[in-house]
């Protein structure tokens, strides 16, 4: 496959073909630039990745994005233990949230998610920790794929544990914005960083 060109904005700093999508929207490029690639410990942010990229299906990113604040109130910070206890009262109100979005389907999926996340971390020791045994070797996954072979042993794993909006694409999406790997393209300005910060983690267990 072919590089994309790089996407080059008015500071002149090259970034990935996939920030032309957002010409001139400064919270997209903070995006591509301080979060995107970076790798993540955090069981609650990884959390909130994984819920967004489920109600991102058949949206684009920029969207999810410029709601996300508004995400993070309505889920509760995206605390899987309070998540797991909403009930059909919580999901009239998400329902009836303008903020977010409001799909039936993807809201009761969180919700779902949510409790077999409580589940996961009681018997793995915490989402970061299983999420990262599924890191790829340095350099092994090819720049631009859409899915992998180890986002699709993740998704096989989650849905066996009855996780749901878990498919190989969506988790390659994951691996690729919380750090798993660093998919910066050759060329951009922040791929430095990234690998930087990968160098620099320390793996959960």
């Amino acid at each position: 496959m072919s590089p994309k060109p790089l996407y080059l904005p008015p500071d002149g700093r090259p970034r990935c073909a996939w920030c032309a999508a957002a010409p001139g929207d400064d919270a997209y490029l903070r995006y591509h630039d301080e979060e995107w690639g970076r790798p993540v410990a955090d069981d609650f942010r990884l959390f909130e990745k994984l819920c967004l990229e489920g109600f991102q299906s058949g949206l684009s990113w920029r969207t999810i994005l410029n709601k996300r604040d508004a995400f993070r109130a309505a889920f509760a910070g995206f605390d899987f233990h309070a998540v797991a206890k909403f009930g059909e009262a919580d999901v009239q109100r998400l329902l009836a949230d303008a903020g977010i979005v409001r799909h039936r389907g993807k809201i009761e999926a969180a919700i779902h998610n949510a409790a077999r996340c409580v589940e996961l971390v009681t018997t793995e020791g915490s989402l970061a920790a299983y999420l990262w045994r599924f890191e790829p070797p340095q350099n092994s996954v090819a720049h631009n794929l859409a899915t992998s072979a180890p986002s699709e042993a993740l998704s096989k794993d989650l849905k066996k544990r009855g996780w749901k909006f878990v498919g190989p694409t969506t988790m390659h999406a994951l691996m690729q914005a919380m750090g798993l790997i660093n998919d910066h393209q050759p060329g951009c300005h922040h791929w430095a960083e990234a690998q930087a910060a990968r160098e620099a983690f320390i793996r959960p267990r």
